[in-house]
């Protein structure tokens, strides 16, 4: 932005300014052929940075029109126009490189001919190799993509509403997405405070970030989170059984094989060595188990390991790899058909996932008093047993994995949740939250990125926690699961809320999606 509130500047004085024109228009000769210390000698013995050519031209203009190769001399004469009174023109060997800078020339480079623009706009040309080609400027490999893809779009379209600068692209690269053509901004709120009981010593009220589209979601939230922290707050533990996975599927000439495959790698000393395997290429993975499960002449191996403070679906698999390579040398006859056989489960629903869980496994409880109940939400309505699985876990799930850098794709099994609640004696609500698949971490993928990495820090889980490796990724998976808590009581209490009137039957639900979830 404040390049273009300069250019805006510049723009506004050539409108409004007689500038003195050199006759040879030396200056403007040596932007175009791109000679920094020409364009550098020639300011510091006093040319006029704002004369104009026979075409109405400044030298910035020029050099803007001459796109990225000119980036150094464009920083040049915006410094002039600047700093002119307080600071002499900066010397070419002191120049910023152009990759800390490129960010600054966003508007430029989206909108003039970039010189690779004819090799990338050829129909073989890889797109996807651009950050490969232009190592130093990843901001220059999507914005020359965004014109390559804008042109070969068979409609009429135009970029200008996706942004890509204010983005770092490094971070990006090789981490998180492919064929980068920007971002989408998702708006970001909070809930709370929501009183968290990590353990019977240790309870933390927390402000959570939550990235959403959709209206009324984190007004609901923040409406449970209210009820939450007035009773007490929510107690919240996790399985020490916990593990990420990975079930390759394995063949074998016949069913005799495939079961003396099982039988061999149950074995302790066959197990450790395989563990071993795994292990060596990592420094947090530890191998807990391999449970196989024999359908003919396939095995399917649920390898579980614990992964630190990733969420760990990389380091399984890379260690997965080097433990096969081991296997296969001790069953010749094996042949591996896929690394996943769709038994870990990932990204799918499944039952085994809710037996032997996968990821952190986290149950949550919290005790609401009738007053509150009451006051906070609808009465007596929702005090009964309400058995079943859950109301909208994916929504609380969704949002807080969108603002701290998960892969949304594991709501699917991350948001498994048998909600229940229950009158007790003294009329009151007994809430509980069982989600034995959250897979999160504080560590690798979108963690990375600056705004990710902010919401985790937020939350006082960023990156990995060095005196106790996997304590961060799993005080985040207690944190999920006391905010699926919070959006649960307050979605149930709307779905019980009927009134009935002479004219209307209305619901709390409904009403509070017309007010605040309709696009004006």
């Amino acid at each position: 932005m404040k390049i273009l509130f300069i250019l805006c500047k510049i723009a506004l004085c050539i409108a409004t300014s007689d500038h003195l024109m050199s006759p040879k228009f030396v200056l403007h000769e040596a932007v175009k052929r791109n000679d920094y210390t020409q364009v550098f000698e020639l300011l510091q013995s006093g040319h006029d940075h704002m004369s104009v050519d026979d075409s109405g031209k400044t030298p910035l203009e020029v050099a803007i029109g001459e796109g990225i190769t000119h980036l150094k001399i464009i920083q040049l004469l915006v410094q002039m126009e600047k700093f002119e009174d307080i600071y002499p023109p900066t010397p070419p060997s002191t120049i910023r490189d152009q990759d800390d800078s490129a960010s600054l020339n966003a508007m430029s480079i989206d909108n003039t001919e970039d010189p690779m623009y004819e090799e990338a706009s050829k129909p073989n040309f890889p797109l996807h190799s651009l950050e490969a080609k232009l190592q130093d400027d990843p901001l220059r490999a999507v914005s020359l993509r965004r014109k390559v893809v804008k042109n070969r779009i068979p409609h009429e379209f135009n970029f200008e509403k996706i942004p890509f600068d204010d983005m770092d692209y490094k971070k990006v690269h090789g981490a998180c997405c492919e064929n980068v053509i920007g971002y989408v901004p998702i708006p970001l709120g909070y809930v709370g405070p929501l009183k968290i009981c990590f353990d019977e010593n240790n309870a933390e009220e927390l402000y959570i970030p939550m990235a959403t589209t959709e209206g009324t979601l984190i007004a609901s939230t923040n409406r449970g989170c209210k009820a939450i922290t007035s009773s007490g707050g929510v107690s919240v533990c996790v399985d020490p059984v916990e593990g990420m996975t990975r079930a390759p599927a394995i063949n074998f000439p016949t069913v005799f094989e495939a079961m003396k495959f099982k039988n061999w790698i149950i074995k302790k000393e066959n197990f450790e060595r395989v563990k071993a395997e795994f292990e060596s290429t990592t420094n947090f993975g530890k191998l807990l188990d391999v449970k196989v499960s024999v359908v003919g002449r396939t095995c399917f191996a649920r390898f579980r390991a614990s992964t630190g403070d990733a969420m760990g679906m990389n380091m399984i698999s890379k260690g997965l790899v080097k433990a096969l390579q081991y296997i296969i040398t001790e069953h010749p006859n094996a042949k591996v058909v896929s690394l996943s056989g769709n038994v870990c489960t990932d990204k799918k629903p499944s039952a085994v996932n809710w037996i032997e869980g996968r990821g952190k496994s986290v149950v949550a409880g919290a005790l609401i008093p009738k007053n509150v109940v009451e006051k906070n939400l609808v009465g007596s309505a929702v005090a009964g047993s309400i058995g079943g699985f859950n109301a909208h876990a994916a929504n609380i799930v969704t949002a807080i994995y969108i603002a701290t850098g998960q892969d949304p794709a594991q709501n699917v099994e991350s948001s498994t949740c048998l909600t229940e609640m229950q009158e007790t004696e003294d009329g009151d609500l007994y809430v509980t939250c069982t989600m034995p698949s959250i897979e999160v971490g504080t560590v690798g993928g979108g963690t990375n990125l600056d705004a990710q990495s902010s919401c985790l820090e937020m939350l006082g889980v960023k990156g990995a926690n060095k005196d106790y490796p996997g304590e961060n990724a799993k005080k985040l998976a207690k944190i999920v699961c006391g905010a699926v808590m919070a959006g649960e009581l307050s979605l149930m209490s709307a779905l019980a809320s009927n009134y009935i009137s002479c004219f209307k039957v209305a619901n709390t639900l409904v009403d509070s999606h017309m007010k605040h979830n309709r696009a004006k």
